[in-house]
């Protein structure tokens, strides 16, 4: 089959298969770590604070607090009137990091080796030679069937595309402690590693890793995925 038509056949591919992959929501993963000497449920009140005094009383940490609340009432727990009623008290810690850079190198699906030969070499016209040219960003083929700044080299394995992003880790910190004795009884810690570094969507994704078969087995790490929230149709 004509090169050129293959070609044209995969540029017009190209973005309906983006569109799939985009409209393909990625699952939350985080690693959770837990360790556990929970007492069954049977209606122990509790209440809830901030690890961090200066995110006690605040707007976005009762945000955070009220899911960890939901989810503590789900398993038979009430919550307490007051912290110094509370048989329980709950700690809770949550943060991301300034993030990190990283750096992809694909091969790119639209190289062609010998695209071009033909052509630049006499099969469709005249004799013409590559040559190459000095720029500010170095040295570059101006006629022939490879382009570094395209393909990303001067070597003929192959094109690649390098790509940059920032990865940002966030976590979340989960302590349970009896309060007639100050026992522990749970301490847990999900962390996870995305492209995002928004608490508003980090946090409740950590929360739901975190119960998710909450209180888990005593000194395990399991790596919890969480599905994405699907979209109401109108």
């Amino acid at each position: 089959m004509n090169t050129q038509i293959l070609r044209k056949a995969a540029m017009i591919a190209a973005p309906a298969a983006l569109l799939s992959l985009t409209a393909c929501a990625t699952p939350f993963r985080a690693d959770v770590s837990r360790f556990q000497q929970l007492p069954p449920a049977q209606g122990q009140s509790f209440a809830i604070k901030a690890a961090d005094p200066a995110n006690d009383g605040g707007l976005e940490f009762g945000s955070y607090a009220s899911l960890i609340s939901d989810r503590m009432a789900s398993l038979g727990y009430v919550a307490a009137d007051s912290a110094d009623n509370a048989d329980l008290t709950v700690t809770l810690g949550y943060g991301v990091d300034e993030g990190k850079e990283r750096r992809v190198v694909r091969s790119d699906p639209f190289y062609d080796p010998f695209w071009g030969y033909g052509r630049h070499y006499g099969y469709f016209g005249r004799y013409s030679r590559p040559y190459i040219v000095r720029t500010r960003r170095g040295y570059r083929y101006v006629r022939g069937f490879h382009d570094p700044f395209l393909f990303g080299g001067f070597g003929y394995r192959g094109g690649y595309d390098v790509s940059s992003f920032t990865v940002y880790t966030s976590d979340l910190d989960l302590k349970i402690k009896r309060n007639s004795d100050g026992q522990s009884l749970f301490e847990g810690r999900a962390e996870a590693k995305s492209r995002s570094n928004k608490l508003t969507y980090l946090v409740p994704n950590l929360v739901e890793a975190m119960f998710t078969d909450f209180p888990g087995s005593n000194g395990e790490t399991v790596r919890i995925s969480v599905a994405p929230e699907k979209k109401k149709s109108r």
